[in-house]
């Protein structure tokens, strides 16, 4: 995912003039920044949510190191439910799965 990015040349100017702004600006600010990053992860999200189709065999890698497979039941809208081999369902962020085999692979 590559967005377009402008780059401060001069960062000591930038931090001096958020010094000088008062509260109800840099609360204006903050909730400009905050709704940027919420923007760019949701968009990381949907471009990690993207490499799956319902029906893919996946795996994940679980605290303890374990790996657990299963299939992709559904694309929510943060996460992928997962149904694994042992019965259970699992909610899990994108960017965490692997593709082990893809649904149009395996009805070829």
């Amino acid at each position: 995912m590559q967005t377009e990015s402008i780059t401060i040349i001069d960062r000591v100017s930038a931090v001096e003039a958020i010094k000088r702004l008062n509260e109800d600006d840099l609360l204006f600010l903050n909730r400009l920044i905050v709704e940027r990053l919420k923007l760019i992860s949701q968009a990381r999200s949907t471009s990690q949510m993207a490499r799956f189709t319902k029906g893919d065999r996946v795996s994940f890698l679980l605290r303890d190191g374990r790996v657990i497979e299963g299939i992709v039941l559904r694309l929510n809208k943060k996460t992928v439910s997962v149904a694994t081999d042992d019965g259970f369902q699992w909610n899990v962020a994108p960017a965490m799965l692997r593709l082990v085999s893809s649904v149009g692979s395996r009805h070829r």
